[in-house]
């Protein structure tokens, strides 16, 4: 049976989820940990041409919103940036405790932090992190 495969507007079409508790813990037993202040991504390879994620927050980070919210800015993170990514990994990411309030910014940065330090994203365009700090500077300069 074939994990449910959600369609996300990217470039290169399908984002496959991780779906099955099996698929997670084979990730946690045999991938590599990569952590930050508000993340830990766990990264193997899947013998696939596609990526496929899993986002897990625990209920130690807080109630049903917290967690979800955390999920949706991880996951936007990830679709913004899916085409800047290497193929053929299974990635897991955790949220931890101090990513409760964290803003989108800084999320995005952890995971592409994570990411680059994995070896998987080449940045082929800016962030948005970056897109917003460089309209902060323009307006600076014209006002």
């Amino acid at each position: 049976m074939r994990p449910f495969i959600l369609i996300i507007g990217s470039s290169r079409g399908l984002v496959e989820s991780i779906r099955k508790n099996e698929d997670f813990r084979t990730c946690y037993r045999s991938g590599k940990s990569y952590a930050n202040k508000y993340l830990v991504v766990y990264i193997r390879e899947n013998g696939t041409d596609h990526n496929r994620i899993g986002i897990s927050v625990s209920k130690k980070v807080g109630n049903s919103v917290v967690r979800h919210r955390i999920k949706r800015l991880v996951h936007e993170s990830y679709r913004l940036h899916e085409g800047e990514f290497d193929s053929g990994s299974d990635i897991v990411v955790v949220g931890r405790r101090s990513a409760d309030g964290a803003s989108y910014i800084e999320i995005e940065r952890a995971l592409l932090s994570l990411l680059k330090h994995a070896g998987i994203y080449h940045r082929e365009r800016k962030s948005v992190s970056e897109k917003l700090q460089m309209n902060a500077e323009g307006s600076k300069d014209h006002g």
